[in-house]
């Protein structure tokens, strides 16, 4: 039983995630992360003038003290007691998971699309989404979430779950680090071209293996979900790559086929239009039950991962107990 005990803290963590989510009144890692992405960048900008060595700096710093807090923490943990550390590091791999949240707060833009009331679901969409709201109609909020649902999947859920497969909580971490860097800097604007450079690439190389495998993972949820896995299948090969990261469409794809929707296409950042190409057919119109049926498809896959993610740490860890 001793080669099981790796592998609690991932799935505890999973488990209550998915049962209480993130709370809104306690401090949060990815808070304190991101104050301290914020910090440095003006540290950065302030004191050297070429911000691509800059941003370099930045990045190692902030994946340096992001992961070695949790490991001093979990070290000290364990060292007490084995059932202190798996508690303290099932609530640490909790935090860095996203699935109770994106379902959540996702979710709420489906309510108010069904009750009919545009600007609610607006108003809910802006909340989980970087690009303007302003000018979305009803069919274009509800795209939106769908989007959403099925990028995070990845990032907020199995791509945290695969590097807890390799490092436990302190693997997510070190990736989460990484993911909050590039979704605060990694733009390729005047602005953060140079300083975000490099959390940017290092994103993709981090995304690169877990996005691929989650697509995988989501087209064999699809029919277990209720949806069309073959078609799944057939929309991720021709669509994979209909995005400028090397991963997002991965995910979105896979998802635009099993829902038989068309998503993605142009939208509009900071008051600028971003042509983009399309993933998925326009089979059918977009319904509000289609974030309910996107929010299911990314539990099954998560599950897949979760599967994954123990087996690794059972094996990776286990012969150390």
């Amino acid at each position: 039983m001793k080669i099981l005990l790796p592998a609690l803290p991932v799935i505890l963590g999973f488990l209550l995630d998915c049962a209480v989510g993130d709370p809104y009144n306690i401090p949060h890692p990815i808070k304190l992360i991101g104050r301290l992405i914020g910090t440095l960048e003006k540290l950065v900008r302030k004191r050297m003038k070429n911000l691509r060595l800059g941003g370099v700096i930045l990045g190692m710093t902030v994946v340096l003290l992001s992961t070695a807090a949790p490991l001093a923490l979990l070290l000290v943990c364990y060292h007490f007691s084995l059932i202190v550390g798996i508690i303290a590091e099932t609530v640490l791999c909790c935090y860095m998971l996203a699935a109770r949240c994106l379902c959540r707060e996702s979710m709420k833009v489906c309510r108010a699309a069904e009750s009919g009331d545009t600007e609610a679901a607006r108003k809910a969409v802006s909340m989980i989404v970087g690009r303007d709201t302003a000018v979305l109609e009803r069919d274009g909020i509800i795209r939106a979430a769908v989007e959403t649902v099925a990028e995070n999947t990845s990032d907020g859920v199995t791509a945290p779950l695969f590097y807890m497969g390799l490092g436990g909580a302190v693997g997510a971490f070190f990736y989460k680090s990484v993911n909050t860097m590039d979704s605060m800097i990694g733009y390729k604007d005047e602005k953060f071209a140079d300083i975000g450079r490099f959390a940017a690439k290092l994103d993709d190389v981090l995304n690169y293996i877990p996005s691929r495998l989650t697509a995988f993972f989501m087209v064999i949820a699809a029919p277990i979900s209720g949806l069309d896995g073959r078609n799944a299948f057939r929309i991720w090969r021709r669509d994979r790559r209909n995005h400028a990261s090397p991963n997002s469409a991965q995910t979105e794809s896979a998802c635009a086929g099993a829902l038989h929707l068309r998503l993605a296409g142009d939208a509009w950042y900071f008051g600028k239009l971003h042509k983009k190409p399309y993933i998925g057919d326009d089979d059918r119109p977009v319904k509000p039950a289609d974030i309910r049926r996107a929010n299911k498809l990314m539990y099954v896959t998560s599950v897949f991962m979760l599967i994954i993610s123990a087996a690794a740490r059972c094996i990776i860890f286990g012969g150390l107990l």
